[in-house]
């Protein structure tokens, strides 16, 4: 596996997403349309990834069942390496959501059982050098998803295994975004998130994205990228702060556009370019992806 291939550790797993044309509100019975899709942080990335011509492979695991092997098969089919996925006797994993008329999720819950009873076992393949080879350490980019459990989030941030690997931690979302502090206080790395997951991370409140970013950096953060709805993005890293005005547009689906996000910036990065050109690539895939239902 070449050492620029872009390596995803985290959930794979099938999205249900409810949609409706009507507001929403607690107990509501609406009319809508319910779609089935390829989902989970780590492989939405390692998607976005492949269709921005990046290689990509992803460590996760996925049951021994029909929407296992329907999973397998549509994520390999579409240039995303699977070859490493721990198949478990565990029912593949699921996210449901419904999404709102204005396309913002209402509310979602996400079933990573699979994922987070296995844990360690997934990273088999990097421990035992068939991903880098035998001896060898990854020297290659891996982002992971805050999915897995914490105490396996600080060990992997924290390995010496991983040392030579350029770490990038996103926490999937705000309700998983506590397990972080401890990986981003004690071992810094890079981190992308939005507003509200930097406030819960950082423990105070933040006006904006600029803001929660240098939060970030102060906390340990080697570099941090902080999304902020329709309000500006911004990024603090070594070499300063960027920030970024975004453009309205109507959305139409937002579900996977923060993964959307990051793996427009890893590209860019990878690219060659840096600081606001990867912000303006990375606002750019994310607009498109909301205004066109979220595929």
């Amino acid at each position: 596996m070449p050492s620029h291939q872009v390596l995803c550790i985290g959930s794979a797993l099938w999205d249900i997403i409810a949609r409706t044309g009507h507001a929403m509100s607690a107990g509501a019975d609406m009319p809508g349309q319910i779609s089935k899709q390829m989902g989970g942080v780590a492989l939405n990335i390692a998607l976005a990834l492949v269709r921005r011509g990046q290689s990509a492979a992803i460590l996760s695991a996925i049951g021994q069942d029909a929407p296992g092997d329907e999973l397998m098969l549509k994520a390999t089919k579409a240039g995303v390496n699977c070859a490493h996925i721990l198949r478990t006797t565990d029912p593949t994993d699921t996210y449901l959501a419904i999404e709102d008329v204005s396309g913002e999720v209402f509310g979602a819950i996400a079933d990573c059982a699979s994922l987070e009873r296995e844990g360690d076992a997934i990273l088999e393949p990097l421990r035992d050098g068939t991903l880098a080879g035998k001896g060898a350490p990854w020297r290659g980019r891996m982002v992971i998803d805050g999915n897995l459990p914490e105490a396996l989030l600080i060990d992997i941030a924290g390995s010496l295994e991983f040392h030579f690997a350029d770490l990038a931690f996103v926490p999937a979302s705000p309700g998983k975004a506590a397990r972080l502090r401890e990986v981003i206080k004690r071992f810094g790395h890079t981190i992308y998130v939005n507003r509200g997951e930097a406030e819960i991370i950082c423990r105070q409140g933040f006006a904006t994205a600029e803001d929660a970013a240098r939060g970030l950096k102060r906390l340990g953060a080697n570099k941090a990228i902080v999304t902020d709805g329709a309000n500006r993005v911004a990024q603090v890293d070594a070499s300063g702060v960027f920030t970024l005005a975004q453009r309205p547009v109507d959305a139409d689906s937002v579900t996977g556009a923060g993964d959307t996000f990051l793996a427009a910036h890893i590209a860019a990065e990878i690219g060659g370019q840096t600081g606001l050109g990867c912000l303006q690539e990375a606002t750019r895939a994310a607009r498109d992806h909301i205004t066109r239902g979220g595929t």
